[in-house]
C-alpha cells in the first residue's frame, strides 16, 4: 500500500473514511511541499482550490487585525487538514497559515475532494463534522476572550501547548512561540504578555529558560485558568 495509507493525517482526519481505491487516487493526485519556518502555506484572501494535510511540523492560523497585528486563531500540528471551510464554501481563505517550525504538507486538489464527497457519504459527514468542530472551537475562543482575564488566558494557553505538543528533553515546552505570538493567542499587547510571564516566573508557576518556558506547577496553572 502507498504511503498515504499509513500517513498520520489519514488516521486522524476525515480522510480515514476513504477506502483502498480512494486512497490510491488520493496518492496519485497529491503534491508534497516542504515549508520552512516563517513561510506561508497560504495567505488570507488567497483561493486555495483544495486542502492541505499537515504531515509533520507545527503551524499557525492567524488573521491580520485592523491595527496590523497578527491575531493567532489556532495552532496546527501533524494529522490536521487546512482549508476545508474555504473549499466547501467556495470562498477565499479568511486566515493565513504559516509554519512556526519546519513543516511537510500535502496538497489535495479540490476536484479530487469533491469526487470523494460524491462517492463516499462517510467522508462527507466526517469533513462537515470537522468544519463544525473548528467553528465551535472558534466560538469558545471568542467567549474566553470576553469572560476570562488575560492572566487566565495565558495560563490556559500554556497548559494547552503542554498538552497538545508536549515537552522537549530539557522539560521546556516543545513548541516555542515568540512573545509576540503568545500575546497574539491570548489577545493582549506583547509588553503585557512579557510582564505576565515574569509574574508567573516569580510565582514559580513557570520557569523562563532564556526564551523557552518550563511549566513548574501545572496544578496551580490549572486552578488559575479555571477560576
Amino acid at each position: 500500500m502507498n504511503k498515504c495509507d499509513q500517513c498520520i493525517v489519514r488516521q486522524l482526519s476525515s480522510l480515514k473514511a476513504l477506502n483502498k481505491e480512494e486512497v490510491i487516487k488520493l496518492a496519485s493526485s497529491k503534491t508534497t511541499y516542504k515549508i520552512k519556518k516563517g513561510e506561508a502555506i497560504f495567505e488570507e484572501g488567497e483561493v486555495t482550490n483544495g486542502v492541505f494535510c499537515v504531515k509533520d511540523g507545527v503551524g499557525k492560523l492567524s488573521k491580520l487585525s485592523a491595527n496590523g497585528k497578527d491575531q493567532i486563531v489556532k495552532l496546527v500540528k501533524s494529522g490536521e487538514l487546512l482549508g476545508q471551510r474555504s473549499m466547501i464554501s467556495n470562498e477565499p481563505a479568511n486566515l493565513t497559515a504559516k509554519a512556526i517550525a519546519d513543516m511537510e504538507v500535502c496538497f489535495i486538489p479540490k476536484a479530487e475532494i469533491i469526487n470523494f464527497f460524491n462517492s463516499n457519504n462517510q467522508f462527507s459527514l466526517n469533513m462537515m463534522q470537522s468544519v463544525c468542530e473548528d467553528l465551535k472551537e472558534s466560538e469558545n475562543e471568542k467567549i474566553a476572550l470576553v469572560q476570562k482575564t488575560v492572566k487566565q488566558r495565558l495560563a490556559e494557553t500554556l497548559l494547552q501547548l503542554h498538552e497538545a505538543f508536549g515537552e522537549d528533553t530539557d522539560k521546556t515546552l516543545k513548541v516555542q512561540l515568540t512573545r509576540e505570538e503568545l500575546a497574539g493567542i491570548i489577545g493582549t499587547a506583547t509588553e503585557s504578555c512579557i510582564r505576565l510571564l515574569s509574574d508567573f516566573n516569580k510565582s514559580e508557576l513557570i520557569e523562563l529558560v532564556g526564551k523557552k518556558i518550563m511549566l513548574k506547577n501545572v496544578r496551580a496553572l490549572k486552578k488559575l485558568a479555571e477560576n
